[in-house]
């Protein structure tokens, strides 16, 4: 299915400030649908004036859908719905005419154009399932009379509000509380679910002609809302935002909509809805959240721990060999240790693994035998990096870089200096790294099959059972030295 920017590119005039106005009604699309109980289409303006395509489409959850199959990207000729020409050409409400069938159901039809900068650039079909209609209560006329200021508004030019969007994820919606207000912020009709979220704010009688911000003023402590001049404001429908109050035990989300439909202000319509259940969730998430890191910071440190007594074991023993092969243990268990002290400072469960590399990379030639005279440069990105697959790259490099050290140039000239570059870059959801040095290279006989040195085991291991990945070890491609190639995938 299309998007709206595509159709608009592919067969209209419209300009970038007339999508973003069309996005902004497209923001509040759903409620304008389920004030209607009706089905709502964006009908664009073909560019060589042949007619219309259907952009963005919306079903009321209120009520019946008078279209059963989707209808973005539908072309529809001049004259062949003379309502959506009428609207776009004369700039006006269309509501004349008889009911449509469609598929045996009769459809009411109404037109709306959208104007911007006095303008026309679009029409908005409304089509309402007769079959869905019945005596209208209390609640579905102060729905659909609000549904009507909201489109003269639209016709107007005065609806959307350039700047103001509620598309986040828990912005009130119309059946979760609806509250009518006039000018001076008195409730004129409050639905069913307004009045219970009022009760468990703390409400005994009905909110019918009491004045709203002074009721909430009432049921929530001035610790537990936001400023007075933005309460007042909000609930009093004179600008369109949301606020958010709370007490010990409830938190609900108000927004209003200013009702402007003759330019001056007649009230507003006030969204509400109870969040208690996601601010408790979002509550236990940054606990959960601040206990990961927590952990993290402690497992960084115990691993430091580990390799501090390694190290003192390593000065008090006389063999060579095994005082390096605890050296290298010291490493390996301080590159696992700086991927934990990241993810200890990190929001989610991912590390920038650029910042890593680069610390990795000090940490192996401060320590090592030949490390002074070893530079390491890197080149392009890593990214963003889980954390199980970080722990398993971090190794993966400490060890390359290390044998590069270690092997490149530790039994050379010692007045030669040396360059270690680490280029990485993502493609095609793959990770690409190459470890390239300009030491004395590979042995002639070398086989990474046959290979029994630690350090190459375990990178052998890592990347190709822990991440799943390809190794490449060989020489590199100009001068002398080594390259290894790492590829691996990555979400």
């Amino acid at each position: 299915m299309p998007s709206l920017t595509e159709l608009v590119r592919s067969h209209t005039d419209l300009d970038e400030v007339d999508v973003a106005w069309l996005q902004l009604i497209q923001a509040d699309w759903q409620v304008i649908a389920d004030l209607s109980f009706a089905d709502l289409v964006l009908w664009l303006p073909d560019r060589d004036g042949r007619g219309f395509w259907a952009g963005a489409q919306m079903r009321p959850t209120t009520g019946p859908t008078a279209y059963v199959d989707d209808v973005v990207g539908a072309f529809v000729p001049t004259g062949r719905r003379p309502m959506i020409d009428m609207a776009y050409d004369q700039g006006r409400l269309v509501r004349e005419g008889d009911p449509e069938w469609r598929d045996h159901v009769p459809v009411r039809v109404e037109t709306i154009p959208v104007r911007r900068g006095g303008r026309v650039i679009a029409v908005i079909g409304r089509n309402t399932n007769l079959l869905g209609v019945r005596t209208p209560s209390r609640l579905e006329l102060s729905y659909l009379q609000t549904a009507a200021d909201l489109t003269r508004m639209i016709a107007h030019g005065s609806f959307p509000v350039p700047g103001q969007r509620s598309d986040h994820a828990d912005s009130p919606r119309v059946g979760d509380g609806f509250v009518r207000v006039d000018a001076a912020g008195r409730v004129g009709y409050a639905s069913p679910n307004a009045l219970s979220v009022f009760r468990r704010l703390g409400l005994s009688g009905d909110l019918d002609g009491l004045v709203l911000a002074d009721v909430t003023r009432e049921l929530v402590a001035p610790r537990q809302r936001p400023d007075e001049e933005r309460l007042s404001a909000v609930l009093a429908g004179s600008v369109h935002g949301d606020t958010e109050v709370a007490t010990d035990e409830v938190a609900v989300i108000l927004r209003s909509i200013p009702l402007r439909p003759e330019g001056e202000l007649i009230g507003a319509l006030v969204l509400m809805r109870d969040v208690t259940d996601l601010r408790r969730r979002d509550r236990e998430l940054i606990t959960k959240d601040a206990t990961i890191r927590e952990i993290h910071h402690r497992v960084k440190n115990n691993l430091q721990t580990v390799a501090a007594l390694l190290r003192m074991q390593a000065r008090r023993i006389d063999s060579d060999t095994a005082r390096a092969a605890l050296e290298e243990a010291v490493r390996r268990v301080g590159s696992i240790a700086l991927v934990h002290e990241t993810l200890s400072t990190a929001d989610e469960e991912a590390v920038a693994f650029d910042d890593v590399a680069d610390r990795l990379g000090r940490m192996v030639t401060e320590v090592g035998v030949a490390g002074d005279r070893v530079r390491v440069v890197r080149s392009g990105s890593f990214g963003i990096v889980g954390s199980e697959a970080a722990t398993a790259l971090a190794m993966v490099l400490t060890e390359v870089v290390q044998n590069a050290v270690e092997h490149g140039y530790g039994d050379h000239d010692s007045a030669r200096m040396g360059r270690i570059d680490v280029a990485a870059g993502r493609l095609v959801g793959r990770l690409h790294v190459t470890v390239d040095d300009d030491g004395s290279g590979l042995p002639e006989d070398f086989d990474l099959d046959s290979s029994t040195n630690l350090g190459l085991s375990i990178v052998r291991t890592l990347v190709e059972s822990e991440l799943g990945g390809q190794l490449d070890i060989g020489p590199r491609p100009h001068g002398s030295g080594t390259r290894v190639a790492i590829d691996v995938p990555l979400e």
